[in-house]
């Protein structure tokens, strides 16, 4: 008998962890993908300029502003969940910026990261999804 695949939904559950500014970073063994939630991009409105960090800097949880998103309603300033080395970010968005409504989990995506042990375990201590709608309700 062939193993049931996990849907799309479930895997990413499992490794997407969500911070209380909305951020998310998915885990793909030692990459991290940084971007932001469906429930930002909603509050945001139309995104139509996205400020990304330099590939090769490196992003802190104590640093502050890390990169900036600018829409029809307001800008901005998006926050690193770990500490760790941008190897890519999403060059798409400086003409489409309009990904970041359509499929923030998806091509929306903002940055990647280099995960070190230290920065999986910053990601693990967020909130888990369950946890992070719960936090969306009550906010």
């Amino acid at each position: 008998a062939q193993p049931k695949q996990m849907s799309f939904a479930v895997a990413r559950s499992l490794s997407t962890y969500y911070t209380e500014s909305h951020e998310y970073i998915r885990v793909e063994g030692d990459v991290g993908i940084i971007g932001i939630t469906a429930h930002a991009a909603d509050a945001l409105g139309d995104v139509v300029f996205v400020e990304l960090p330099a590939v090769g800097s490196e992003i802190n949880t104590e640093e502050g502003r890390v990169w900036v998103v600018e829409s029809v309603k307001a800008a901005s300033d998006l926050h690193a969940p770990v500490n760790a080395e941008v190897i890519d970010v999403n060059t798409e968005l400086e003409a489409s910026p309009g990904l970041v409504n359509e499929a923030p989990y998806g091509s929306g995506w903002f940055i990647k990261v280099k995960m070190t042990d230290a920065s999986k375990k910053q990601a693990e201590s967020l909130m888990a999804e369950d946890k992070y709608a719960e936090f969306c309700e009550n906010e």
